[in-house]
């Protein structure tokens, strides 16, 4: 990637974020709000530069957890897409069996997890992350294995094309883009899930946690402190997939192809 391409993505949205945050400060300065409704972004910087160490460390917690969902659930999607590629009464069976389960609110299924394991274990924050990233992965994945162009298909058939050189040759390829941009969709996903998950349940040491337990206390800049980690860890697993995907790409060449959410 040249460096202009890399400042045509850069610049614009830091010109955009030093804009709001500016016009954030003004806003509060100017209406005087008083901190209890909403801080200043200097206050907020503040408190997350005399929190670092604690934002710190609850943020390895969360990105702990979405990192084992993420890694398991991407595992798991990529090799049900394939089975349901092979078979397609397991389709017609899981299809609906994810929706389903996909449409049950996350608290249900954070409660159900805790009872199955100690409180003090980790182990049900990281099954709702896989479940949320398997299903992502599930349905991108297996729609780029099915949805090969047809000529492509002839193409491989005519040169009597074993059933595996054309699930090499032609599916897995096709597949990969859609696997990429169900990454790039379960990634902050799967960072959104821990939070949710740490909220409702579990030990009291990731960011899930002490976002809401700092409003509650009215120490607002000191929450607004972990929001900040919360987004930085964020984006941060948005661009480990996006370099990802940009190595691959450079080391195959550039393929066609798209994704659902």
């Amino acid at each position: 990637m040249s460096l202009r391409r890399v400042l045509q993505a850069v610049v614009p949205p830091a010109i955009f974020g030093l804009v709001f945050v500016l016009g954030w400060e003004a806003i509060v300065k100017g209406f005087d709000l008083k901190p209890y409704f909403l801080p200043a972004p200097s206050a907020i910087w503040s408190a997350f530069t005399d929190n670092l160490d604690l934002v710190r460390s609850a943020a390895m917690v969360s990105g702990a957890n979405a990192l084992v969902g993420l890694l398991v659930g991407t595992l798991l999607g990529v090799a049900a897409s394939f089975l349901l590629m092979r078979f397609q009464i397991l389709n017609e069976l899981v299809s609906p069996l994810a929706i389903a389960l996909n449409a049950v609110p996350i608290i249900v299924l954070v409660a159900v997890f805790q009872n199955m394991f100690a409180s003090t274990s980790e182990i049900p924050r990281r099954l709702m992350v896989t479940l949320i990233v398997f299903f992502i992965v599930l349905v991108n994945v297996a729609k780029g294995l099915r949805q090969v162009h047809p000529t492509h298909l002839e193409l491989m058939r005519s040169y009597a094309a074993s059933p595996a050189a054309i699930l090499t040759k032609t599916r897995i390829p096709n597949a990969l883009p859609y696997l990429f941009t169900a990454l790039k969709i379960a990634a902050p996903t799967a960072v959104i899930t821990a939070f949710v998950s740490e909220y409702f349940g579990g030990r009291q040491n990731g960011l899930g946690y002490f976002i809401p337990s700092n409003f509650a206390n009215s120490k607002n800049a000191v929450a607004w402190a972990y929001v900040i980690g919360a987004c930085l860890l964020g984006l941060t697993f948005y661009l480990v997939s996006v370099l990802l995907e940009s190595i691959i790409k450079q080391s195959r060449g550039a393929a066609p192809g798209g994704a659902t959410t």
